[in-house]
């Protein structure tokens, strides 16, 4: 039972992980707008998620603890240059995608390096999503934002720290407590900002 249980959560996360940014990049194409999406948010969201995958292949962990962050990082450069065509300048990304290639690198050349930015990557990844949180607030309006992929989100978290109880880390296990309750804050906040649709006479 508990064995099934979390072959179910391991592979269900995998799979809502391979589409989770899928509605949000369909958001923004349909209306053809990047209004509501934090810029910052998603650039600390990827640097979260580079750290985190960095760490588990620096310390060779199992691939399945950590496949769906590759898919993750992919699938959030192509909203970034969505982000940045939509604002009318793709050359900006450069400077950003710079970083995180140089970052790769960085973070594995000493051990201290790793485990201090592995030690700092539930702040970063905090941080992501409190500055998701402070534009809605802001703007009053969830705009092209996707409330299917921060629910989605907020899903995996919670089937990840199922999968985790066979493995516990305390470190691990906190970050992923306190991604899955910001993640539902963030659902909740763009429900509640949602402007209604209205058709042109």
């Amino acid at each position: 039972m508990e064995a099934g249980l979390l072959w179910f959560c391991n592979w269900s996360t995998l799979a809502v992980c391979a589409a989770l940014k899928l509605p949000q990049i369909y958001a923004q194409l349909a209306a053809r707008s990047a209004r509501g999406i934090s810029l910052p948010s998603l650039l600390l969201e990827v640097a979260g998620f580079l750290v985190f995958l960095r760490y588990q292949c620096y310390y060779g962990n199992p691939l399945l603890t950590y496949l769906e962050y590759p898919i993750l990082i992919i699938q959030d450069i192509i909203l970034l240059l969505f982000i940045f065509h939509f604002n009318g300048n793709v050359k900006q990304a450069v400077p950003y995608m710079t970083v995180f290639v140089s970052s790769w690198f960085i973070l594995s050349l000493q051990k201290w390096i790793i485990d201090l930015a592995m030690n700092l990557c539930t702040f970063i990844s905090a941080a992501s999503k409190f500055a998701q949180l402070q534009y809605l607030w802001k703007a009053q309006d969830s705009g092209a934002v996707s409330a299917l992929t921060w629910g989605l989100s907020a899903y995996t978290c919670a089937s990840k720290n199922t999968f985790l109880m066979s493995r516990f880390s305390f470190s691990v296990l906190t970050r992923f407590v306190i991604m899955l309750a910001l993640n539902i804050w963030v659902t909740a906040t763009v429900l509640h900002y949602r402007k209604p649709i209205t058709k042109a006479e």
